[in-house]
C-alpha cells in the first residue's frame, strides 16, 4: 500500500471555492508553471516554503490552512 505523502493540500478545493481559478492563473500568481502547481496538487512535490507562503497570501490563508503535514 502506497504511503500518503508528508504534505497534504487544499488547493484544488480552494481554487474551486475562490470562482473555479484555474491551474494556469494560480502558477501566473505565484510565479510557477503550470505543471508545478499540478504536481503540487497531487502530492508529488512537495512546494518550497516561498511557493507555500505565496499560495497560501493569493486565497488570504496562512500556511497551515492550506497546507497540513503528518509526520
Amino acid at each position: 500500500m502506497a504511503k500518503p505523502p508528508p504534505i497534504t493540500n487544499r488547493i484544488r478545493e480552494l481554487r474551486e471555492q475562490y470562482g473555479g481559478m484555474s491551474q494556469s492563473a494560480l502558477a501566473e500568481a505565484i510565479g510557477v508553471t503550470r505543471q508545478t502547481v499540478i504536481a503540487i496538487e497531487l502530492g508529488k512535490y512537495s512546494p518550497s516554503l516561498e511557493s507555500a507562503f505565496r499560495i497560501s497570501r493569493v486565497f488570504g490563508l496562512g500556511v497551515e490552512d492550506v497546507f497540513g503535514w503528518q509526520a
